[in-house]
């Protein structure tokens, strides 16, 4: 293995999360009046924080959304969670190759603390992680494309981050882990590779990680 630190996102790469979540999103902006696809949803927004839909919503129609838009939003989505999320096939047994090989790893997700805890227990996969593996962007106040997340997760695990490999689903992931200065291995299971073509590698198959890793 010729990484110190794997660190994954976790919506769309650990968790199957991101059709629940842009049906959902599409739907709440399209009641709230500002009239939005799931297609645009997924173009536009995943692997957002939530700051960034606030902010792109203000820019393109002028109006601010409710105060309790994120609170409202993440309650349609846990419960939705509670459901119907199923964890990406093969994550879990990357997550326990990793372990049994002694290699460290982590989790680093513009999605809240809440959301992604719901997400790892409804999966099974937070017993994988712990808290202490574990990062949201509600650590470093800006989430993805800016780098921050991923040099926090770095930082706290004491890696430098040339010796991280970052594994990511969305086009804003790719460009945070770059602008991080980490290698960032590019899952296209439901974005086209030709979005995420910054990433050192592409791959379709979790079970194809081990290998891409080294």
């Amino acid at each position: 293995m010729r990484y110190d630190l794997i660190i994954f996102d976790n919506d769309g790469v650990l968790v199957d999360s991101e059709p629940i979540s842009n049906r959902l999103l599409a739907a709440y902006l399209t009641e709230l009046g500002h009239p939005t696809t799931y297609e645009e949803s997924i173009r536009d927004y995943m692997g957002s924080a939530m700051h960034r839909i606030h902010d792109l919503v203000l820019a393109r129609h002028g109006r601010t959304l409710p105060a309790d838009f994120d609170d409202t939003f993440h309650e349609r989505v846990f419960e939705a969670f509670r459901r119907e999320l199923e964890p990406v096939a093969g994550a879990a047994e990357v997550v326990e190759k990793l372990r049994a090989d002694g290699v460290r790893y982590c989790l680093a997700s513009s999605g809240s603390h809440d959301r992604i805890r719901v997400a790892l227990r409804r999966t099974g996969l937070y017993g994988l992680f712990g808290e202490e593996r574990i990062f949201s962007s509600q650590d470093v106040g800006r989430g993805k494309p800016a780098p921050d997340l991923f040099l926090h997760a770095a930082a706290t695990m004491g890696v430098e981050p040339a010796r991280c490999a970052v594994v990511e689903d969305s086009p804003l992931g790719v460009e945070a882990a770059v602008a991080a200065g980490m290698d960032v291995y590019g899952f296209t299971a439901m974005t086209p590779a030709a979005k995420l073509h910054r990433a050192t590698a592409l791959f379709s198959d979790m079970t194809r990680l081990p290998s891409l890793l080294g």
